[in-house]
């Protein structure tokens, strides 16, 4: 939803998700980022507390090294519902080109996952490591998604991934609203200025609902003014270690009360899990 005037803006909730641990860094960028199930998961109850309704999931082994592991996946799954009153749980399918092992946890695991994202198109990872991620696989993972009542959510790394959103929508492939992540700041992504996420919410399909996830130091500034257009957010240490300038973040829960804080601040009423089973017609 785009920011379309008074009653809009103030009666739309605003979705936040937490993307508590990912696959690139680790401890050593910060000793507080949770990698084992254990502390994932209290760190992920902390966030449901100050308002998060979405868990963006990534595994680890017993190294800290990141797994597509479906028994790890489910493991995961298990400790957040077990921890968690009712926080909706999206699987990732990000990180390397291993097509069937990227998405055999989605499939896998019981019961699925609410959501899984599905990165719609090339993007260069680390030193000359590239994720493909054809327009093929992206309809593969959508319908095999679909099969096992799994909502897709299409992360928009660069302006060209629209192109796929709107593809697969007009294919008939997705049942509204899209849920869709507009990336600023990843390595071959969107360039992360204002001006640039105003051009992603302009062209998304009709239909379209919409979160803003910007990495490092342009967390903060990006995703506030997400919540200004109407739009949804996703901090977290995946893609973020500092609270502020110098300052480590002590958890994920003090990246998700401090967005909790700025949109009670715009007055924007915080999505709860079922609001947000609600909007993205879970």
């Amino acid at each position: 939803m785009a920011y379309q005037g008074y009653a809009d803006y103030f009666e739309a909730p605003v979705i936040i998700s937490v993307a508590p641990t990912g696959g690139m860094h680790g401890k050593e960028a910060n000793p507080n980022l949770p990698e084992q199930p254990e502390e994932i998961a209290e760190d992920v109850r902390n966030c449901e507390k100050a308002g998060a309704s979405i868990v963006h999931v990534h595994a680890r082994d017993e190294d800290g090294e990141p797994t597509k592991d479906p028994a790890k996946f489910q493991e995961l799954r298990d400790i957040i519902e077990e921890r968690c009153d009712d926080i909706l749980v999206n699987f990732t399918t990000g990180g390397g080109n291993d097509r069937e092992g990227r998405i055999r946890p989605v499939i896998e695991t019981r019961p699925t996952p609410d959501l899984a994202t599905v990165d719609l198109g090339p993007l260069n990872t680390r030193g000359d490591v590239v994720a493909m991620n054809t327009r093929v696989q992206n309809e593969e993972y959508v319908r095999r998604m679909n099969e096992h009542d799994v909502k897709p959510e299409l992360e928009v790394f660069g302006p060209g991934h629209l192109t796929e959103v709107h593809h697969l929508a007009d294919e008939g492939m997705l049942e509204e609203p899209f849920w869709t992540t507009l990336i600023l700041g990843m390595q071959t992504g969107t360039i992360p200025r204002p001006r640039n996420l105003i051009n992603l919410v302009d062209n998304l399909p009709e239909g379209a609902e919409w979160q803003c996830m910007a990495i490092g130091r342009h967390q903060l500034p990006l995703t506030t003014m997400a919540m200004t257009l109407g739009g949804h957010v996703r901090v977290g240490m995946e893609d973020n270690v500092y609270y502020r300038r110098g300052e480590l973040v002590e958890s994920n829960a003090q990246l998700v009360e401090r967005a909790a804080d700025i949109a009670e601040r715009l007055e924007r009423p915080i999505a709860s899990t079922d609001e947000t089973r609600e909007i993205l017609n879970l």
